[in-house]
């Protein structure tokens, strides 16, 4: 059955209020265009950079990396989360590593990733899976730790191994947490690629994002945050509906 969402409304809104305001303060102010141009002059770069094949080919690089990084980290976060959540003495030993490795400045790792793996994509996909690893490791042991003892007990009555647990107990209930920190992996993985690419790449939107820059183009720089607002909105979107298919019946996706 279809359900009408106020946010369908409320969110244009908003979003037109947002450029309204922008738009009145560099025309009231006589704001220059080298600090901040106004909306139709960043649209009209928008257009001008989506003209350019070369940006498509820049857009499919730093979504390369995106997704590869993204799904780097949901392998790796759900295996060792999953050991983690039902090896508890193990968790309770790695658990002060895990937190200083998650309160580690990321982005000081990249001079250390250039030389191990260069300036090209894999540096950028290796940072991208860095970043979007922890969050979707902490939610796997959570959900692993929800899983109620009333379900394992049947499982283990009914002689089920400890893979048959997993597969058919475990990861189903822990799949809410799972998917909820793969939502925050694969923002977490965009800015990655983007900030590798920003300080150490030669190709991609964020180097786009320096070259402008160093060039004095303020609105083709702006125009090149924009497409990438749009490119992280759309991935977001697609794990976002990826939760809404796998977990139709969990609360969270029935309040969506």
């Amino acid at each position: 059955m279809f359900k009408f969402n106020t946010s369908w409304i409320a969110t244009p809104i908003v979003l037109a209020l947002l450029i309204g305001i922008w738009h009145a303060y560099v025309t009231i102010f006589s704001v220059s265009p080298f600090i901040l141009p106004s909306p139709f002059a960043v649209w009209q770069a928008v257009l001008v950079l989506l003209a350019d094949p070369r940006t498509w080919q820049h857009t499919l690089i730093t979504l390369y990396e995106i997704v590869a990084g993204f799904i780097l980290a949901v392998i790796i976060g759900i295996v060792f989360g999953g050991f983690l959540g039902k090896i508890r003495w193990l968790e309770q030993t790695l658990n002060p590593l895990i937190v200083g490795l998650q309160v580690m400045p990321k982005v000081a790792l990249i001079p250390l990733f250039i030389v191990w793996f260069g300036f090209g994509v894999t540096s950028k996909i290796v940072l991208a899976a860095v970043i979007a690893f922890f969050p979707i490791m902490t939610n796997t042991i959570l959900g692993i730790k929800s899983v109620e003892m009333g379900h394992r007990d049947v499982m283990l009555a009914l002689n089920a191994s400890r893979w048959q647990t997993f597969r058919d107990v475990e990861l189903p209930s822990a799949m809410p947490f799972i998917l909820t920190g793969m939502e925050v992996g694969i923002v977490l993985a965009t800015i990655g690629a983007i900030v590798g690419e920003y300080l150490g790449g030669s190709q991609g939107l964020g180097y786009m994002a320096v070259a402008t820059l160093n060039a004095f183009d303020v609105q083709s720089m702006f125009g090149v945050i924009f497409v990438l607002t749009i490119l992280g909105l759309i991935l977001y979107f697609l794990v976002v509906m990826l939760r809404r298919y796998l977990t139709p019946w969990h609360a969270a996706a029935k309040n969506d």
